[in-house]
C-alpha cells in the first residue's frame, strides 16, 4: 500500500542505495588517526516548556554536566541555550538528549542561512583504477597527504577505493581526483560525508499522488541523503551532499521534475524561529482568551446573579446533593483547572522531576490547594449538612490572570528581539541572476531566490532595489545607502572593484555584482548573529538574580505553610475575633486563603526577566544606531570604563597619510630620490608606503622635473614602468624597511633604525626632522649605499570629530588616553591637538597590551579603541575592545564593541548606552525585589489586624501576573534611547 503523506519520515534515497556498498567500506575509521581533532562546536538549541529563571538554571545545569561540554548560556526570553562542547567528545544528539532529560522539548537550530560549505572537514570517497600492487597505493597515499587541506588519506587495494579527509575551503573534489590522475592512475569521485540542510515551501502538493510524484523524484535524485515532507506546512526538510549537487540545483529539479506543477522557495531560518514565536504568543492569546470565556459565568454567578432573581432561583435549584449553581461553577472550573491549565502541572511535573522548582509549580500549588479545598468542601457539606464557602472562582480568576501575564510578556518580548527582525528583513527575497556563455557574454537574466545565491554568481542590481548579497561590482556605477547596515547617512559611490554589502539599497545606476560571500558569511548575516548572541548571553549581575531564583520557589512554598499555621494557631487560640471568619467558614479555610494568597502573589519570573530584557533591548538599539555590542558582559563592563585608550593611526587620525615635504640632503636628483623610496616601499603594506609610492608616482607623471622618456626606458634600471628592482626585502616592526637595489643597500624608516645599521644623523638633518615632528608630521629618514640621503615629511590628518569626542569623554568623567608606535614630537602634537594629556609613544605593537594592562593595575575599568592587526592583543586585553567597523577582522574578532560607522561619536554612545542600560536594570531590580518584599507580606495578612487589608488569591494571582510584565516594560523603555549630541554634552548653547 502506498505511503500516506503524513507518514513520510526522514528516508534514506535510492541514490545512497546504489552505492551501498561503497558506504560500508569505512576505510578512515580503521586508520590509526595520529591527528586528533579536538576543536570546539558551538550550537544553538530551541527549548521549549521553560517559564522562570529556574528553568533555564535547570536547562544550563543539565548541559554542563554533560562531559565535553565546555560552555552553556540559557536564554530565556528566546527559548534558546548557546552551547559550545568539544566535538569529538559530544554529538549535536547528546545536547538535545541532556535538555529532553531535564524535561524540556529541544530542537537543534540550524546556523542561520548557511546553504553552503556547512561542515568544516569532509570525508570524500574516490575510485582508483590503474593500481596493481601495494607500491601503487603507498605512491596514491603519499601525494593525497601531501596535498594541502588533505588530513588524512588511506587507500585499499582490493576495492580499488581512496577515502580522503579534506577540508572543502582549501581544496576541491576535483582537485583531488586531478592529482590522483596526474599521478599515472584513473580517478572519479564517489560520494562524500559533507552534508547540508535545506527548508523548502512546496507549493502544488495536493494530494497522496503528487506526494508520491516528489518521493520518487527525491529518491532518484544523486547527492540527496534524506528527505521529509509535512504537508500539514508544505514544508519539505532536504539533506544532501553539497559536493555533488547545490541547493539551486536541487529546487531547479525539482521544479523542473514536476512539469511545472511544483512551485518552490526556500524557507528563511530566521522567518521560521519568528513564525514559532508568533506561533507562542497566539497559543498564550487562545488560552488566555478560553479561560477568560469559562470565568465569566463565574462572575456573573457570583456578583450579577443574585440580583435577578429568577437566575438566581435556577442556581438554587437543588440538583442532586449539591445546588445547580455549585455543579455549573465545579464543571466551568474544572475545564479551566485541567484543561486549558493543564501545561502548568506538564511543566510543574517536569521541574519536580528534575529537582527544581519554578513559577508554574507555584501556580499548580495555589490553582490545585483553592480547587480541592472547594471540592472537598462541597462533598462535606452533602454528607454533614455544614456548607463551608467554596473558593473556585479563586483557580479561575488564578490561571485566568496567569495566562493573561504570559501573553503580554510574549507580546513584549517579541518587541524586545525587534531589531533581528528588522535586520532580517533587510535580506531581499529574490535576486536576478545574469547567466552567461563560456565567453562571458549575457545570454539570460531569471530570477532567483536569494537564498540559492553561489559565490561567483553575477547578479544584476536595478536601481531603488536591496543588493542580494556581499560582493564586487563588476560593472557600473552607482551610489549604495549603506545606512541600514552601517548607520552612516550619506550615500557612498560604488564603481568597478568595489565591495558592497548585501542588504544595502541601490539608488541611482544599474549594477553588475560578483557575489563573494552568502549565507553565514555575509557581513549582515554575521551582524544578525553577532547581536543574537549577544542578546543570548548573560551579564555578570544576572547571577544574583539567578541565584535567587534558585532559591525563591522554596522559599514561598515554607513561607506559605509558616503563613497557614500562624492563622490557624491563632485562630485556635482565639488570637483574633470570630467576626474576620468568613460566613460558614472556619479558622482552617481563614488560613489557607491567606497561604494561597503567598504562594500566588510571589513570582520570580520578575527577577529573571529584569537584565535580558535590557540587554536584549540595548543590543537592539545599539545595531539601529550602528554600535554592535557582542554581549551583556560588555554591557556592564562599559558602563564602569575609567579610561579609554585610543591607537592614534586609522582611530584618532583618519588613516590617510600624504607626503607633505620631500627634503634631499646629498646631491642626488629629487626624482631619483623619490623612485629609490618608491621601489623599497612597493613591497610594503603600511599605509604610510602606499602614502610615499602615491607622492612619487605623482611627481614622475605630473611633475615636469618627472625621468626623462630615455630614462624610463632604461631597462636596467626600471621594473614595472619606472620602479627599480628590489631584492632582499624585509620589513622590519617599529622601524620601517630595508631592501638592496643594485646591490646597494636602501633604509627607509626612523631613528631607530638608521643607529641599529651604524648610519650617522646630521645636526641638519636631525633639526629639519625635529621640525616636521612639532608640527604633528612623521620624518622618515632615507638612507642609501649607507648615506643619509634625505627626510620624507607625513601628515595623517586627525578625524574632523576627533577633539570634540576626547572633550565629551572628558565632560562624561573618563580619562582619554593615546597610544603609538610614533616618535614622542609627533605623538604630543597629535595629542595636543585633539587635547589628550597621557601619551604613549614609541609603543611596539605587541605593547600596547601592556599599556592597556598598566592601568588596570588599581581595578581600573580600561576600554581600547583601534582598528588594525596590531591592536588585537590589545582590545583583547582591555576590559572593553573597541574595535572601529572599517578595521581588520582580527580587530574586530577581538574587540566587545564594533563600530560600524567608523565614527568616535560612536565612543560616547556605547559608553552612554551601557551606562543607561545598567541604570534600567538597577531600577528593574528595584521594581522586582521591592515588588516581592512589600507584597508577600501583605498576602500573608500583615497588614490585616490593623488596617484590614488583605489580598484575595484572585486579585494575587493578577498582581502576580502584572509584576514580569511592568519588569519588561521598563526595559522596552529603553527603545526611547537617543544618542548623545555632542552639543548637550559639551555645554554648547547653538543659538
Amino acid at each position: 500500500m502506498a505511503p500516506n503523506t503524513r507518514q513520510l519520515q526522514l528516508t534514506s534515497t535510492a541514490a545512497s542505495a546504489v552505492h551501498g556498498d561503497l558506504e560500508d567500506v569505512r576505510l578512515l575509521d580503521s586508520y590509526e588517526k595520529n591527528d586528533v581533532d579536538d576543536g570546539t562546536k558551538r550550537v544553538q538549541v530551541r527549548i521549549s516548556g521553560m517559564t522562570c529563571a529556574a528553568c533555564s538554571n535547570s536547562v544550563e545545569a543539565a548541559l554542563k554536566s554533560v562531559d565535553g561540554v565546555i560552555g552553556a548560556s540559557v536564554a530565556l526570553l528566546q527559548n534558546k541555550a548557546d552551547v559550545v562542547f568539544n566535538r569529538s567528545l559530544v554529538k549535536d544528539e547528546d545536547i538535545k538528549n541532556a535538555i529532553e532529560d531535564a524535561g524540556f522539548e529541544a530542537e537543534i537550530l540550524p546556523e542561520p542561512g548557511s546553504l553552503g560549505n556547512g561542515t568544516t572537514l569532509v570525508v570524500g570517497q574516490f575510485t582508483i583504477g590503474g593500481m596493481t600492487c601495494a607500491a601503487c597505493v603507498n605512491s596514491v597515499e603519499g601525494i593525497l597527504r601531501n596535498l594541502s587541506g588533505v588530513k588524512r588519506a588511506v587507500v585499499a587495494l582490493a576495492t580499488s577505493l581512496g577515502e580522503v579527509e579534506y577540508d572543502p575551503n582549501v581544496i576541491s573534489k576535483d582537485d583531488i581526483v586531478s592529482a590522483i590522475e596526474d599521478a599515472g592512475f584513473d580517478a572519479s569521485f564517489v560520494q562524500s560525508s559533507g552534508q547540508d540542510k535545506i527548508v523548502l515551501g512546496v507549493v502544488g502538493v495536493c494530494g497522496l499522488v503528487d506526494a508520491q510524484v516528489l518521493e520518487g523524484m527525491l529518491s532518484g535524485m544523486k547527492g540527496v541523503r534524506q528527505f521529509r515532507f509535512d504537508p500539514l506546512l508544505s514544508e519539505l526538510d532536504l539533506v544532501f551532499d553539497p559536493q555533488v549537487i547545490s541547493s539551486r540545483s536541487l529546487v531547479d529539479a525539482i521544479q523542473l521534475g514536476g512539469n511545472g506543477e511544483f512551485k518552490v522557495h526556500v524557507r528563511n531560518p530566521y522567518a521560521r524561529m519568528a513564525s514559532k514565536d508568533v506561533s507562542e504568543t497566539s497559543t498564550m492569546f487562545r488560552l488566555f482568551i478560553s479561560s477568560l470565556f469559562l470565568s465569566i459565568p463565574l462572575f456573573f454567578m457570583g456578583v450579577v446573579c443574585p440580583h435577578i432573581p429568577l437566575i438566581y432561583s435556577l442556581l438554587l435549584w437543588r440538583c442532586g446533593p449539591f445546588l445547580m449553581g455549585d455543579w455549573l461553577k465545579w464543571a466551568l472550573v474544572s475545564l479551566i483547572q485541567f484543561v486549558i491549565g493543564k501545561r502548568f502541572y506538564i511543566a510543574a511535573g517536569r521541574a519536580l522531576r528534575n529537582g527544581s522548582t519554578n513559577m508554574d509549580v507555584l501556580v499548580a500549588l495555589g490553582t490545585t490547594a483553592s480547587y480541592v479545598y472547594s471540592v472537598c468542601a462541597l462533598l462535606y457539606g452533602a454528607l454533614t449538612g455544614f456548607w463551608s464557602p467554596i473558593y473556585f472562582e479563586t483557580s479561575a480568576m488564578l490561571i485566568t490572570f496567569v495566562l493573561l501575564g504570559k501573553y503580554l510578556e510574549c507580546l513584549a518580548k517579541g518587541k524586545t528581539s525587534d531589531a533581528i527582525k528588522k535586520l532580517v528583513e533587510l535580506a531581499p527575497a529574490t535576486a536576478l541572476l545574469v547567466v552567461k556563455d563560456k565567453g562571458g557574454r549575457s545570454i539570460e537574466e531569471r530570477e532567483i531566490d536569494s537564498l540559492l545565491i553561489q559565490p561567483g554568481d553575477t547578479l544584476k542590481v536595478l536601481p531603488g532595489t536591496k543588493i542580494p548579497a556581499d560582493g564586487i561590482v563588476s560593472w557600473g556605477s552607482s551610489y549604495v545607502n549603506e545606512s541600514m547596515v552601517t548607520g552612516e547617512s550619506i550615500p557612498v559611490l560604488k564603481e568597478v572593484n568595489a565591495s558592497v554589502i548585501g542588504g544595502t539599497i541601490n539608488l541611482h545606476g544599474v549594477l553588475h555584482i560578483q557575489a563573494t560571500k552568502i549565507g553565514s558569511d555575509t557581513v549582515l548575516s554575521q551582524i544578525i548573529s553577532l547581536v543574537e548572541t549577544a542578546q543570548m548571553s548573560k551579564a555578570p549581575i544576572q547571577k544574583f538574580a539567578d541565584y535567587v531564583a534558585s532559591i525563591f520557589v522554596p522559599t514561598v512554598v515554607t513561607l506559605s505553610l509558616l503563613t497557614l499555621l500562624c492563622w490557624y494557631i491563632a485562630g485556635a487560640l482565639g488570637a483574633y475575633p470570630e467576626e474576620w471568619l468568613p460566613e460558614n467558614g472556619n479558622h482552617f479555610v481563614f488560613a489557607l486563603m491567606f497561604s494561597i494568597s503567598v504562594v500566588v502573589i510571589a513570582c520570580p519570573c520578575a527577577l529573571g526577566l529584569a537584565t535580558p530584557t535590557a540587554v536584549m533591548v540595548a543590543t537592539g538599539v545599539g545595531a539601529n544606531n550602528g554600535v554592535l555590542i557582542k554581549g551583556g558582559d560588555a554591557l556592564e563592563r562599559a558602563q564602569m570604563v575609567k579610561y579609554v585608550v585610543f591607537d592614534k593611526t586609522g582611530t584618532l587620525t583618519q588613516a590617510r597619510a600624504t607626503v607633505t615635504t620631500a627634503k634631499v640632503f646629498t646631491g642626488m636628483d629629487r626624482g631619483e630620490f623619490l623612485t629609490l623610496v618608491a621601489s623599497a616601499e612597493a613591497s610594503s603594506e603600511h599605509p604610510l608606503a602606499k602614502a610615499i609610492l602615491q607622492y612619487a608616482r605623482h611627481f614622475h607623471f605630473f611633475d615636469e622635473s618627472s625621468p626623462t622618456s630615455d630614462a624610463q626606458n632604461d631597462a636596467k634600471k626600471f621594473m614595472s614602468g619606472w620602479l627599480y628592482d628590489v631584492s632582499d626585502f624585509s620589513a622590519l616592526p617599529g622601524r620601517g624597511v630595508q631592501c638592496f637595489i643594485d646591490g646597494k643597500r636602501i633604509l627607509v624608516g626612523n631613528r631607530k633604525l638608521l643607529a641599529e645599521s651604524g648610519i650617522n644623523i646630521s645636526t641638519e638633518v636631525e633639526n629639519f626632522v625635529v621640525e616636521l615632528e612639532e608640527s604633528a608630521k612623521t620624518g622618515i629618514l632615507v638612507a642609501y649605499d649607507d648615506v643619509l640621503t634625505g627626510v620624507l615629511g607625513v601628515s595623517d590628518p586627525l578625524k574632523r570629530e576627533a577633539s570634540v569626542v576626547i572633550e565629551g569623554l572628558q565632560k562624561m568623567g573618563v580619562v582619554p588616553i593615546m597610544v603609538t608606535g610614533d616618535n614622542w614630537r609627533t605623538a604630543r602634537a597629535v595629542a595636543k591637538e585633539v587635547g589628550i594629556q597621557d601619551v604613549r609613544a614609541e609603543v611596539m605593537p605587541a605593547g600596547k597590551a601592556e599599556v592597556v594592562r598598566s592601568f588596570q593595575k588599581d581595578g581600573s575599568i580600561v576600554a581600547m579603541v583601534g582598528d588594525g592587526i596590531n591592536d588585537s592583543p590589545a582590545l583583547a586585553a582591555a576590559d572593553v575592545g573597541m574595535a572601529i567597523g572599517a578595521g581588520t577582522d582580527i580587530a574586530i574578532e577581538a574587540a566587545d564593541y564594533v563600530l560600524m560607522r567608523d565614527n568616535l561619536e560612536d565612543v560616547i554612545t556605547a559608553i552612554d548606552l551601557s551606562r543607561r542600560t545598567f541604570s534600567r536594570i538597577r531600577l528593574n531590580y528595584v521594581f522586582a525585589m521591592a515588588y516581592n518584599i512589600v507584597a508577600i507580606p501583605v498576602a500573608a495578612g500583615v497588614l490585616y489586624p490593623s488596617l484590614g487589608i488583605k489580598l484575595p488569591p484572585w486579585v494575587a494571582g493578577a498582581c502576580m501576573a502584572l509584576s514580569s510584565v511592568t519588569v519588561v516594560c521598563s526595559s522596552l523603555l529603553l527603545r526611547r534611547y537617543r544618542k548623545p549630541r555632542l552639543t548637550t554634552i559639551l555645554e554648547i548653547i547653538v543659538n
